[in-house]
């Protein structure tokens, strides 16, 4: 795994497995996410990563920070914050994306994404219009859950960056014509044009 620095201190992702089996002791739903979700579906490693992104479900989040009982939390209430986040406490619906170490001064291991749901659907935090049924939304392999790449590919839709260029062109030819019609409806709802919606199919 890659090191970087950040103003929070410096992130050494810790190997996927060993947050795996760590998130095994959550009984509520959780899965991988992120660039490590999109290599789950393509079945091979094809870039390097800097983190490691676990996603679950907001009401499902106090669970999650009671099994990091021991670990130091940070949650990001406010973008480009970070502040401790002690266990039990509830976080306001701004925060969801948080930050794991075994300690004050070590460096990050892995995030945790919180997602919304109402019952048994999610809702892209994003644009509420998007929504699917929970069932929908991961895929198990290896005894465990990660996120569909339909929804992993909107989600790095939004900035572009060089690595989700790369898991864009990586595994857009894995997705099926249900798959490739979801993104498009999706990125057309969030964003109107795109410029991946060139090599997808047209969704009136």
């Amino acid at each position: 795994m890659t090191r970087i620095d950040t103003p929070w201190g410096p992130w050494e992702a810790a190997p996927l497995e060993e947050v795996v089996a760590l998130m095994r002791g959550l009984a509520a739903p959780w899965w991988v996410a992120g660039g490590h979700a999109l290599e789950l579906t393509a079945g091979r490693a094809y870039r390097e990563h800097a983190d490691v992104d676990i996603a679950l479900l907001r009401r499902d989040h106090l669970a999650a920070r009671r099994l990091l009982t021991g670990w130091d939390v940070h949650a990001a209430i406010v973008p480009g914050t970070l502040r401790p986040w002690p266990v039990d406490e509830v976080l306001p619906g701004s925060a969801h994306d948080i930050w794991v170490r075994e300690h004050p001064d070590g460096p990050w291991r892995f995030q945790l994404m919180l997602d919304e749901s109402a019952e048994e659907e999610w809702i892209y935090r994003r644009d509420p219009r998007v929504r699917r049924p929970l069932t929908d939304l991961t895929i198990k392999r290896n005894g465990f859950r990660h996120v569909v790449p339909e929804v992993q590919l909107l989600y790095k839709s939004k900035i572009r960056r060089p690595k989700d260029e790369i898991d864009f062109e990586t595994v857009l030819p894995l997705l099926d014509d249900g798959q490739r019609h979801w993104l498009a409806a999706s990125l057309r709802t969030e964003h109107t044009t795109h410029p991946w919606l060139a090599h997808l199919p047209h969704t009136p």
